[in-house]
C-alpha cells in the first residue's frame, strides 16, 4: 500500500460516478441487484460519517427499458422524452434501495449554463452543502430532457458526459476523492476489451501525452463515455487537488476496497 493509497482512508467527502453499463445489463434492462449493492455500500460509508455524492448516468438507458423499446431513439427529442421517463424511474429505484438502508436521496439535475454562471453555480453549491449537512445523498445527472450536449455532440462536448460532470461536481463540493465506476478494472495501456494482454496501471501521477494516447476512443453502446472522457475528468479533478480512482463497477464493493487503501483500480493522484 502506497502513501497515496493510504491517504484515501481519510477521505471525508466522496463523489461516486456510475455509468449506464454499471446500472443495466447488456440487454438494457435494469440490474437491480447491482444497484441494491451500490446503495448498501454507500449507505455503509454514510454510517461511517462519510459524505457521499452520487453522479449517475442511466436516464436514457433505464427509459428505454421502462418503455420496452428495442433500441435508443435516434432523434434528439426522442432521446429527451425517453430520458424524462428514465430519470423518474431511476430516482424511484435509488430512493427505494437507499431507504431500505435508512438513508434519503435528493435529485440534482444540472445543465452546463447553470454551472458556468456564477450566481446559479453558487446556488447549486449551497444546495449540495445543505443536502450533505442533513445527511442526504445528492444524486446528480445532466438534465437530458433539456440539454442536448451529451445526446448530440459526442466527443466534441465540453460538459455533456457524466465523467466530466462528476469531476465538475467534485470541484464544486470540494471533494476529497472522486471514484468513477466503469466496465473495466482501471486505466490500461491498451483497450482491455480488444487486447487481453493490456495491463492495468495502478497509479498515475501525471497525465502525459502517452497516457492520452492510451485513452483511445469511445465507450460502450449503452453509455456515452470512453477513456478520453475519463482522462478529461482525471485532469480536472487532479488539477484541483482531488484524487480520482477509476475502477470496475461490476462489484460496487470496490468502493469500500478503495476507501480501505487497497490497490483497486487506477489512482490518479491529485496535485498538492
Amino acid at each position: 500500500m502506497t502513501g497515496e493509497r493510504e491517504k484515501l482512508k481519510r477521505a471525508k467527502r466522496i463523489v461516486v460516478k456510475v455509468g449506464t453499463s454499471t446500472l443495466t445489463y447488456e440487454n438494457g434492462k435494469v440490474n437491480f441487484s447491482r444497484i441494491d449493492k451500490l446503495a448498501m455500500v454507500l449507505s455503509d460509508l454514510l454510517n461511517q460519517d462519510k459524505e457521499i455524492v452520487l453522479v449517475s448516468s442511466g436516464a436514457i438507458g433505464v427509459g428505454v427499458g421502462k418503455l420496452k423499446l428495442r433500441e435508443k431513439p435516434h432523434t434528439v427529442r426522442g432521446k429527451q422524452a425517453v430520458a424524462a421517463v428514465g430519470q423518474c424511474e431511476l430516482m424511484h429505484i435509488y430512493s427505494k434501495f437507499f431507504s431500505e438502508y435508512g438513508h434519503v436521496v435528493g435529485q440534482i439535475l444540472l445543465t452546463r449554463d447553470v454551472v458556468d454562471e456564477e450566481h446559479t453555480r453558487q446556488n447549486v453549491i449551497n444546495t449540495f452543502e445543505t443536502l450533505l449537512e442533513y445527511g442526504i445523498v445528492p444524486i446528480v445527472n445532466e438534465n437530458d430532457s433539456v440539454s442536448i450536449d451529451e445526446i448530440e455532440y459526442g466527443e466534441k462536448r465540453v460538459f455533456g458526459d457524466n465523467d466530466t460532470l462528476s469531476a465538475i461536481v467534485a470541484v464544486l463540493v470540494k471533494a476529497d476523492l472522486l471514484i468513477i465506476l466503469s466496465d473495466i478494472d482501471g486505466f490500461c495501456d491498451d483497450d482491455p476489451h480488444k487486447n487481453s494482454q493490456a495491463h492495468k496501471l495502478p497509479i498515475i501521477r501525471d497525465i502525459t501525452p502517452e497516457i492520452e494516447r492510451c485513452a483511445g476512443g469511445a465507450g460502450t453502446r449503452r453509455g456515452t463515455g470512453g477513456m478520453i472522457t475519463k482522462i478529461t475528468a482525471a485532469r480536472l479533478a487532479t488539477e484541483n487537488g482531488i484524487d480520482m480512482v477509476l475502477a470496475n463497477g461490476a462489484d460496487p464493493g470496490n468502493v469500500i476496497s478503495i476507501i480501505e487503501g487497497n490497490d483497486t483500480g487506477t489512482l490518479f493522484v491529485g496535485k498538492s
